[in-house]
């Protein structure tokens, strides 16, 4: 009966560890893209306290660049509350930044800084939110790895137990 079971036995060590170098690998390029992504932000100074305040330091986590996408959405839609509603006073309906005429929600601002301030808003706010996703799938992507290894190891355990098996059958049968 194990004579027929060892075939499978190589067929679990070999599952195992490819198990196990998957995961070295899943673990490497999720640390590694995570630290690259983390680099990016830190070199374009993309401060966690975004909207003033004192700077606690840069964008490092798929929170802090949530909480700084949140701010930042609070902020543009202070400018106005949807895209739509600024277009309202644009030509037209249409995105205008150079329109010079008075932005009835902030006369002290025209419709054109209005929408570009709004836009450049928008755009770092998705910005951030790519950031959130990518630091994210970075995290699932090293958790599998964890996973991969654990399973590459339970599969080392089988394959130990099925060699240990066939050692004391073949034991038992020296002793007969």
């Amino acid at each position: 009966m194990l004579g027929k079971i060892m075939p499978l036995s190589r067929i679990v060590m070999i599952m195992a560890v490819a198990a196990i170098v998957i995961g070295i690998v899943f673990i490497y390029e999720g640390v590694s893209k995570a630290n690259s992504i983390t680099d990016q932000m830190a070199q374009e100074k993309i401060s966690a306290s975004i909207g003033g305040g004192n700077a606690t330091g840069y964008v490092d986590s798929a929170a802090t660049a949530q909480a700084a996408a949140n701010k930042i959405k609070e902020d543009r839609q202070s400018i106005a509350p949807t895209y739509g509603n600024l277009t309202s006073y644009g030509t037209k309906g249409h995105y205008d930044p150079t329109n010079l005429n008075p932005y009835p929600p902030n006369p002290k601002e025209t419709i054109g800084a209005a929408m570009l301030d709004y836009n450049q808003a928008l755009v770092m706010e998705d910005y951030l939110n790519l950031g959130v996703l990518a630091l994210g799938f970075t995290q699932a992507v090293t958790v599998i790895g964890v996973f991969m290894i654990l399973v590459g190891i339970a599969l080392m355990a089988v394959w130990a137990a099925i060699r240990n098996k066939k050692k004391a059958a073949e034991v038992k049968a020296k002793s007969t």
